[in-house]
């Protein structure tokens, strides 16, 4: 089995052990039996085996490293010397709270110093932190700092609206609500018409 360090929480000692396949389709059983139904009807039988894989899937993000798709860069580049700009990249992530969905858009953009990255690569980024559990600011501040990290580019821009399912599906029920969150370096942060060229790309 594979050990697990919880992020931000390298304090508490020995890393925990990721359970079986087996347990966790127990405590799916155990879910459903406390939701108030039985895991041994014939609808339910084959839930558990879905709904762990459907975790694999949706948590792959914890398995992969960011910074392994950033570290191919290109420096002929002809001459460019602008903010490249990806938009609307999409996010399928967890809240960590609730463990409810939250779905949106990523926009992301950096202005190159010496060398560019292969814009699928940062597509790829968001998607590994979005497929964890989060929250929205926190993986703005992780997309931003990966990207700031590995390219040393002149700024970073990374902004992503979403909508949370903790909030609109339960608790409050507010079904229209969006949440907006930003993280600007460098450029990004002391040039207000960068800024502002970055936002209004986002149509924000």
């Amino acid at each position: 089995m594979d050990a697990i360090t919880p992020k931000n929480d390298l304090s508490r000692g020995e890393p925990l052990v990721r359970p079986t396949v087996q347990e966790a389709e127990e405590a799916v059983r155990t879910l459903i039996a406390w939701a108030g139904d039985d895991p041994r009807r014939e609808g339910l039988l084959d839930t558990p085996k879905r709904v762990v894989n459907a975790y694999k899937e949706w948590f792959a993000g914890y398995d992969e490293d960011p910074v392994k798709y950033l570290s191919r860069t290109f420096e002929d580049v002809q001459g460019y010397d602008d903010i490249v700009i990806l938009r609307n990249i999409d996010v399928e992530s967890h809240c960590e709270h609730h463990m409810a969905p939250f779905i949106g858009k990523a926009f992301v953009a950096y202005k190159p110093s010496d060398a560019v990255v292969g814009i699928s690569k940062l597509a790829r980024v968001v998607e590994i932190f979005a497929k964890r559990l989060q929250t929205q600011e926190t993986m703005t501040a992780q997309i931003c700092d990966a990207i700031t990290e590995s390219l040393a580019p002149m700024g970073t821009a990374v902004l992503i609206e979403a909508v949370h399912e903790c909030m609109s599906t339960r608790g409050v029920h507010h079904k229209d609500v969006t949440t907006v969150t930003t993280q600007f370096t460098g450029v990004f942060k002391s040039d207000a018409d960068l800024r502002n060229r970055f936002l209004r790309a986002a149509n924000q």
